[in-house]
């Protein structure tokens, strides 16, 4: 996919999420940010570093925040699993052992908000099939589906996405780069809902994109690291599994150990893992790993791994001793959000003059 940054629209968002940074910093209560997962499988370290750790800080910060679970997302490219309630109770309690707090934080499943996915029907009238098809990261879903015979839901995605930010009045959302031109269409529909509307006085906050700097992770066969491709070191493994997943991940034949992530991923993502949980410049890592070669690498980084996220594993798997709490923090999520969707959907409804 090409790469986003070296756009004249890519510079102006980077720009404005440096802006917006400094907003959030100065008033964090005037935002409330929407953020989620797909429930595919367990949260990993790729999940933790790249976005969990941020929506903690954000909302310690003062930031509303709301955690989106979509299921319904998850059948995009698989078929409903029998497993999917079990996936769904983990998530949650891989949220709250990382520090988002119930009280202060909404946790929802796209299928128990039904005014959320009603808005993807006037939200699709703003948006033409060329619009969609052109989205970079449709165009990738379908060819990574490896069929022509893509899902309506997988292509119209964008806009269940729209939906879920929109339904929430969300005007925060931190993505990657790569995630940018979903946020835009976010925005377009928006911005057209309000012109055709209630062009006086509009309705839908227009989202920001507050952009990530983390790193991507590698999974251990030097893939992205992904819930999907089992390449991932879920949050709550074991020390002993995290060993074992550490040994089997891809290095090299070089035995100094350097940090070049252009020359060496596979073992400079070895090494960024260890500095990450460290909290060190991965440089640091492999100096003092030096000639150690590929085993004492991996004995470091799992080291660090297992150090780094032993607090976390033990609150989750206390979490996870009491699915019914786990359960009762969802269905509050989920009514806190349902109240406000359908407050959105019944405004929605008034503007476009269908309520009769």
């Amino acid at each position: 996919m090409p790469t986003l940054t070296a756009t004249p629209s890519a510079r102006a968002s980077q720009e404005r999420s440096v802006s917006l940074a400094q907003t959030v910093e100065r008033d964090p209560a005037s935002f409330l940010m929407l953020t989620g997962d797909r429930p595919t499988g367990p949260l990993h370290l790729g999940h933790y570093f790249g976005s969990l750790e941020n929506r903690v800080s954000l909302q310690d910060a003062g930031v509303g925040l709301l955690v989106l679970i979509a299921d319904y997302q998850a059948l995009t490219d698989r078929p409903a699993a029998g497993d999917l309630p079990e996936i769904v109770i983990g998530l949650v309690a891989d949220y709250l052992a990382v520090g988002i707090d119930p009280d202060r934080a909404a946790i929802f499943a796209h299928s128990q908000v039904e005014a959320l996915n009603q808005l993807m029907l006037p939200f699709l009238s703003l948006v033409s099939v060329a619009e969609i098809a052109r989205n970079p990261t449709v165009k990738e879903e379908v060819a990574a589906a490896g069929s022509p015979n893509v899902s309506g839901l997988m292509f119209t995605y964008p806009v269940h996405q729209a939906a879920d930010i929109l339904s929430c009045r969300a005007n925060l959302v931190p993505v990657g780069r790569d995630q940018l031109p979903h946020l835009e269409l976010t925005r377009t529909i928006a911005r057209r809902f309000n012109e055709r509307y209630c062009p006086g006085e509009p309705y839908f906050p227009v989202p920001d994109a507050l952009l990530s700097d983390a790193p991507l992770l590698l999974g251990t066969d030097g893939q992205k690291m992904s819930k999907s491709r089992g390449n991932s070191v879920p949050i709550r493994a074991t020390a002993d599994e995290t060993a074992r997943l550490i040994a089997r991940a891809m290095t090299d034949a070089e035995r100094v150990i350097s940090y070049e992530p252009g020359r060496r991923p596979a073992v400079s993502n070895l090494v960024l893992l260890a500095a990450l949980c460290r909290g060190c410049d991965p440089r640091q890592v492999a100096d003092e790993t030096g000639a150690g070669g590929a085993a004492a690498l991996k004995a470091a980084v799992t080291e660090a791994v297992n150090e780094r996220f032993a607090a976390i594993r033990a609150r989750r798997a206390e979490l996870a001793a009491d699915p019914g709490y786990l359960r009762s923090v969802l269905a509050a999520g989920n009514e806190r959000v349902r109240a406000i969707a359908s407050q959105t959907l019944a405004e929605v409804r008034k503007l476009m003059h269908q309520r009769y």
